[in-house]
């Protein structure tokens, strides 16, 4: 990063406790998308209608997780964090390294929140929703009754399985690996183009492949729960799609485009520049005043000793 104004580093211990005072209610806000995104993980979903019929789809066997519950988060946020840290300790910015943490939570728990909502509100099966509803391979429904749309009796299906499992089983759409690793490393795609300038029009292919590094391993993940069964194609690509976008306001909203010219930085750090600019300028104007005050005080004693 150049030095600008010989301005110095701005640490964590110099400057860290200031920048996030000004971002208190970003955090406020990110909290409430913590608890906006339990309750919705809580909540019972929409159950869809599965019919007899609907079944031929839904019948693929039923397997674990290639990639776990729990490394989602290591790969959407822990893996660009250590990327952030890496280069705030390359070159003392805090600035960089709060807003590019900021923005990295804002684009994961915005996308988790969007993602559980339409799963809970749309409620479509998983491809392994058979063996869920009947783990024993016995399936059951209710009877069908002509003109009759209650759901008792309306043909759905009557689950005998585990409720928790069951529950799962109605959050396909959208893929919530999917979103979340797009959003994570979506984001860092972005901040990772800013930083080697790949929009420099210098032409440097490597720096293309830097980028799509992060992007390679998010679509790594969408294609695993294909694999395992656990979503369809069109919940793993709305799934994507969901977490490139929200990735992208976020990330624009604290760091200019990677292909202005000073798209290396985050807009806070500019804008610290221009403060300090205009607060230097404005002493110095301050002493030629008083040094040209003082001269002509100097004249007006000096002139009657002529005189």
């Amino acid at each position: 990063m150049p030095d600008i104004l010989g301005g110095g580093a701005h640490t964590v211990r110099s400057h860290g406790v200031a920048v996030a005072k000004v971002h208190k209610h970003d955090w406020l806000i990110l909290l409430l998308l913590v608890v906006i995104e339990v309750g919705l993980n809580i909540i019972e979903p929409f159950h869809h209608f599965v019919g007899e019929e609907m079944m031929t789809d839904l019948k693929y066997p039923l397997k674990g997780n290639t990639i776990p519950f729990w490394a989602v988060p290591i790969i959407a946020i822990l893996l660009p964090f250590v990327i952030f840290l890496i280069y705030y300790f390359i070159k003392k910015d805090v600035y960089d390294l709060h807003h590019a943490i900021l923005g990295l939570l804002f684009s994961v728990l915005i996308t988790g929140v969007i993602t559980d909502a339409i799963k809970d509100a749309v409620g479509r099966p998983r491809p392994d929703f058979f063996w869920r509803c009947f783990p024993d391979g016995k399936p059951a429904f209710y009877p069908t009754i002509a003109g009759n749309s209650t759901a008792n009796v309306s043909g759905d299906v009557m689950c005998s399985g585990i409720k928790s499992v069951i529950k799962e089983g109605y959050k396909s759409f959208p893929s919530g690996h999917t979103s979340w690793s797009f959003a994570g490393l979506g984001f860092l795609a972005w901040y990772l183009s800013g930083k080697v300038r790949a929009f420099d029009r210098r032409g440097h292919v490597a720096k293309l492949c830097i980028i799509f590094l992060p992007l390679l391993v998010a679509a790594l993940v969408g294609v695993s729960r294909v694999d395992d069964y656990w979503h369809h194609w069109q919940d793993v690509f709305a799934g994507g799609l969901l977490g490139t976008t929200i990735a992208s306001f976020c990330y624009l909203q604290f760091f200019p485009p990677p292909y202005d010219i000073d798209g290396w930085g985050p807009h806070a750090y500019f804008q610290m520049l221009a403060e300090s600019g205009n607060g230097n300028q404005s002493s110095a104007t301050n002493v030629n005043h008083a040094n040209v005050h003082q001269s002509e005080l100097q004249s007006i004693y000096i002139q009657p000793q002529h005189g």
